[in-house]
């Protein structure tokens, strides 16, 4: 599931999964991206706190 959202979130995902996409749990999904987005975040700061020191 996350490999899924991980492609969803780049905007690379093809039709060729969206049969299988249409199985996975709503809530599951939502909680899967919003997890992703927030460790993206976080990557994201600890890079540019490291950029500034």
């Amino acid at each position: 599931m996350a490999r899924t959202i991980g492609w969803a979130l780049f905007g690379v995902r093809g039709r060729k999964g969206y049969e299988s996409d249409l199985k996975l749990n709503p809530v599951h999904v939502i909680l899967t991206g919003l997890l992703l987005v927030a460790v993206f975040i976080i990557v994201l700061l600890v890079i540019a706190n490291l950029a500034a020191a």
